[in-house]
């Protein structure tokens, strides 16, 4: 099997290749990639923990940190306490933080309807239901 046909060779190629398209439309709203992803994951009705939310995507605890603390430059999110446990902080978006998500959504949105534009009939929902089972 050639290079090309690999399944990882092809994620990837395919994973840079949206990215080179969500990049740009992210950047309006002052925010990368990874971003995106802890906003999203923040975007849920029930307030997340730091540690909750590095888990629902599956990065460590310090990268998380990091990442917390520039959204927090930015105001999109505000830390607290958790109520019954003073170890933990729990994570929210901010007004300005929901604002953002919702147009920042809306541009990606976009971006994956371009990067999947070339794929015929049902084939752009089929290629979401099968990565999302392997998933």
């Amino acid at each position: 099997m050639s290079r090309r046909r690999r399944l990882g060779y092809l994620l990837k190629q395919a994973n840079l290749r949206l990215a080179e398209l969500t990049g740009p439309a992210l950047e309006p709203y002052g925010i990368e990639g990874r971003e995106f992803a802890v906003l999203s994951v923040l975007g849920t009705p029930e307030p997340l923990s730091q540690l909750e939310a590095a888990q629902r995507l599956g990065i460590d605890r310090t990268t998380m940190v990091g990442l917390l603390d520039g959204l927090e430059r930015k105001k999109l999110v505000g830390r607290r306490p958790h109520p019954d446990d003073r170890r933990k902080n729990m994570v929210e978006l901010t007004e300005h933080g929901r604002e953002t998500l919702d147009g920042a959504t809306r541009a990606v949105d976009g971006a994956e309807e371009a990067f999947l534009a070339g794929l015929p009939g049902d084939d752009a929902r089929l290629i979401r239901d099968l990565l999302d089972r392997l998933v």
